[in-house]
């Protein structure tokens, strides 16, 4: 008890203070009720023999309720339930210590006049009249600061004026814990929902004043300068529309977390608010996985060669979502690498376990060491050089690593009994018109080469578009000009291309292992072309600028080996294309290609002198056309 007193502070002696005043005022008004002017003089007397135990019963239960832990200003429904109920189970053995006390007297087993025949109506009064006080004085301290703190804020944060999108459970605790952290991060002014009903209302004071299509109109009236969405149910579709009204405003858009990305109890929602991405605005339904489909890797070995790159240390985040006994990330870059294994131990707690081994997949040698070590069930093969420009420039490395790496990584795949083999390939390499695309179209070729010689492996290539948010993608590079004032650099106006997030695609990639028979080359569904000019103009307007007039885009021409528009799958490979199971993963029908000369081409690739690069590749993949650098 001392300790408690040591730790209290003067406001919350202040509280008990009030609150034992309450109890006993309500004790002696209950009584007065009763009994009116006319209340008897043992009554009178009653109510002052009774102040030490009604003091020490109400407050020790108040005590061992907690209501003294709890801070004021952010007093909550629970804290009124929590007052009620101490009230009432101090109201009952107040009056059962009185009843029995009146039997005992009654029965001369004790000598005493001091317990009083009291009417059973003033116990139920006493305690309607200390729920009211002690909840209300608790409930108007935190009304008093809310207005107070409410005040302030529509006075001094105008440089910060808030809108929220969405009315519903998210909306509502952003709006408290807001009110709690004292506004110090925005100022809710307005809120809009779809639900028309919900119009003219309010949540915690801020009103409800139209839908969707009214906030151009709301956020000029409000000079409103920040947007949070907060609509964690809305598709994807739905979404996107939502965010491009919100960002005609010129308004800061951001983005309330969605359920999933809630990891526990106490996560405070508004430190998960984030800046609305231009992947936001490119988001597709969310891809709906076949676990089943997926249990090839539980309890098993996996080696990702490449595993700390973007995409590949994402195809491993997905990959241990389904119980893997070991992942084994194999990577010529050592930091990314212990970067990802810190974050999937952290998640996982060594469930799976990570390995890292560093190599190149050029070295086959290296590789054999990794294989004999782990003998994994499956591999991913994301190691590659991926860089159009780059590869222009270097093109007997891309062939080395693309070419012999993909080779080497096959080769020790089926020496060593591996069953599933995926590598992970790229719309470039059709009619490929880049020494990258070509490089990687003699790997879909070597990968359906090893499929029909292996011992019992399943060899599969999984190809899709650029992925955004990947090392080289064109995001990062359009944010850094932005950042610089522009210009932002465009190819040409009319240039177009497939995009996906990294985790879309590295789940999309997870399934298609799980459905490989054998020599595969599966298509993942990309959706519609975006024009590569409107995601630079939204990434502007998400900046807070206005395309063309605070930034200027600039076109730049076609690099050496650029193409218009990308295409997913070969004319020969259109008549046998079909869905899987999975109607984000088509397969395409595979296209006759001379093996011998695959076999002899690859052997030689150490002979091979850099200027031969581009002949060497055009004998192994005859309709690419490759524009020359000038």
């Amino acid at each position: 008890m001392n300790k408690f007193f040591e730790r209290i502070k003067p406001q919350k002696l202040f509280l008990m203070l009030f609150d034992i005043i309450a109890v006993n005022g309500s004790f002696a008004l209950s009584l007065f009720l009763h009994f009116g002017f006319e209340m008897p003089h043992r009554v009178a007397i009653y109510i002052l023999l009774r102040i030490p135990i009604i003091t020490v019963i109400y407050i020790s239960s108040f005590m061992i309720g907690k209501l003294y832990n709890n801070l004021l200003r952010y007093v909550s429904f629970y804290d009124v339930i929590c007052t009620v109920f101490c009230t009432g189970i101090s109201t009952a053995i107040f009056w059962t210590i009185e009843y029995i006390g009146q039997k005992l007297q009654l029965l001369e087993i004790i000598n005493t006049d001091f317990f009083v025949c009291m009417p059973f109506i003033s116990y139920i009064d006493s305690l309607l009249l200390i729920c009211f006080f002690c909840v209300g004085i608790r409930m108007f301290y935190t009304a008093y600061r809310t207005i107070r703190t409410d005040g302030k804020r529509r006075k001094g944060s105008a440089n910060k004026r808030t809108m929220i999108i969405g009315a519903g459970d998210m909306g509502s605790s952003i709006l408290y814990e807001m009110s709690v952290s004292g506004y110090k991060f925005g100022s809710p002014i307005v809120i809009v929902d779809d639900n028309e009903s919900k119009i003219n209302s309010a949540i915690m004071g801020i009103p409800i004043l139209g839908t969707i299509k009214d906030i151009p109109e709301l956020a000029e009236k409000y000079e409103i300068n920040e947007i949070i969405f907060c609509i964690p149910s809305a598709s994807a579709e739905r979404k996107r529309e939502i965010l491009e009204i919100a960002m005609s405003t010129g308004c800061d858009l951001k983005t309330a977390p969605n359920i999933d990305e809630l990891t526990g109890v106490n996560d405070r929602i508004s430190e998960k608010i984030r800046d609305v991405d231009v992947l936001d605005l490119l988001a597709r339904p969310e891809v709906k996985l076949d676990t089943e489909v997926c249990k090839y890797l539980k309890d098993q070995t996996v080696l990702v060669t490449g595993g700390g790159g973007s995409i590949g240390s994402e195809l491993c985040r997905q990959i241990a979502r389904y119980a893997p006994e070991r992942i084994v990330i194999f990577d010529i870059y050592e930091n990314n690498a212990f970067t990802l294994k810190n974050s999937l131990d952290a998640r996982y707690h060594g469930a799976p376990q990570i390995e890292i081994r560093i190599g190149s997949v050029r070295d086959i040698d290296r590789l054999r060491e990794i294989f004999e070590e782990f003998h994994p069930s499956s591999v991913f093969h994301a190691a590659a050089h991926k860089h159009v420009p780059l590869m222009e420039d270097s093109p007997y490395e891309a062939v080395k690593n693309n070419v012999l790496g993909t080779y080497n990584v096959c080769h020790c795949a089926n020496e060593f009994g591996v069953k599933n083999f995926v590598l992970l390939s790229t719309d470039k390499a059709v009619n490929p018109t880049n020494v990258m695309g070509a490089t990687k179209r003699v790997a879909e070729l070597t990968v359906q080469h090893f499929s029909k010689i292996t011992k019992g492996t399943k060899f599969a290539a999984v190809r899709f578009g650029n992925v955004l948010g990947s090392n080289g993608s064109v995001i990062p590079i359009f944010k850094e000009q932005i950042k610089q004032g522009g210009p932002v650099t465009v190819t040409h106006p009319d240039i177009t291309r497939y995009f996906m997030t990294i985790p879309e695609a590295s789940q999309l990639v997870v399934q298609a292992g799980g459905l490989a028979k054998g020599g595969e080359i599966f298509v993942l569904d990309m959706g519609e072309p975006v024009k590569i000019v409107t995601l630079a103009e939204n990434l502007i307007r998400l900046s807070g600028f206005e395309p063309y007039k605070d930034i200027e885009i600039q076109f730049t021409g076609l690099r050496p080996g650029e193409k218009l528009y990308e295409e997913l799958s070969l004319e020969e490979e259109l008549d046998g294309r079909h869905k899987t199971q999975n109607d984000k993963i088509f397969v395409t029908a595979p296209v006759s290609f001379d093996e011998k000369l695959l076999e002899k081409e690859i052997n030689n690739i150490p002979n091979l002198k850099p200027n031969e690069t581009r002949e060497f590749l055009k004998r192994l993949v005859p309709n690419c056309n490759f524009r020359e650098k000038h």
